[in-house]
């Protein structure tokens, strides 16, 4: 499917979270990464899972593509040693660069930001302005209220029923990097 290094960009969050497996499974990631020369783009933190990622992948000797509004700089620690390093003027811009350079989408756990920009591109999908596909990473359930509300919505008559089909949940990073391996063998 995809003929260049291709990149996925992750959306977590900038915390670290309550459980142990949040951090874990990011570091997983980025190292498989690396590993498999998929580039990382992201929010461009150097705390929480968002650090967590980047580290991995950057010590596994993978490359990294980090977006950061000005107001986040100091409140996400901007990490500025990456591969690219781009600092925008507001969250839009960053979802917007964010989105441009990347093939697929991962979303690992996070908060408000992280759910606002899952939002984001499924709402994108489903309004038919890309194609591109979304993975929920559910690691140890934490997705799961967000599954039932989708499905609720649904339900409810406020979407298709395509919308869910819009949406991949897996769960963890080695089910994620299997199905990486999978769309972004080289034809």
């Amino acid at each position: 499917m995809i003929s260049t290094r291709p990149s996925l960009c992750v959306y977590c969050g900038s915390r670290e979270g309550a459980r142990p497996a949040y951090m874990a499974e990011a570091v997983k990631l980025g190292a498989a990464m690396a590993a498999n020369g998929w580039r990382l783009v992201y929010g461009a933190g150097d705390i929480g899972i968002m650090g967590a990622i980047a580290n991995a992948a950057q010590n596994a000797g993978g490359k990294t593509f980090g977006v950061i509004p000005t107001h986040l700089l100091e409140w996400e620690a901007g990490k500025r040693d990456l591969t690219q390093f781009i600092v925008t003027e507001n969250m839009h811009e960053r979802k917007k660069i964010m989105y441009m350079n990347s093939d697929a989408i991962a979303v690992l756990p996070g908060g408000a930001g992280t759910l606002d920009e899952f939002f984001e591109v499924l709402t994108w999908r489903q309004l038919g302005l890309h194609r591109k596909p979304i993975y929920l990473i559910d690691t140890d359930g934490y997705w799961q209220p967000l599954v039932a509300m989708v499905d609720h919505v649904i339900a409810q008559g406020f979407a298709d029923a395509s919308l869910r089909d819009f949406i991949t949940v897996l769960p963890d990073a080695t089910a994620l990097i299997a199905e990486l391996e999978r769309i972004f063998a080289p034809q």
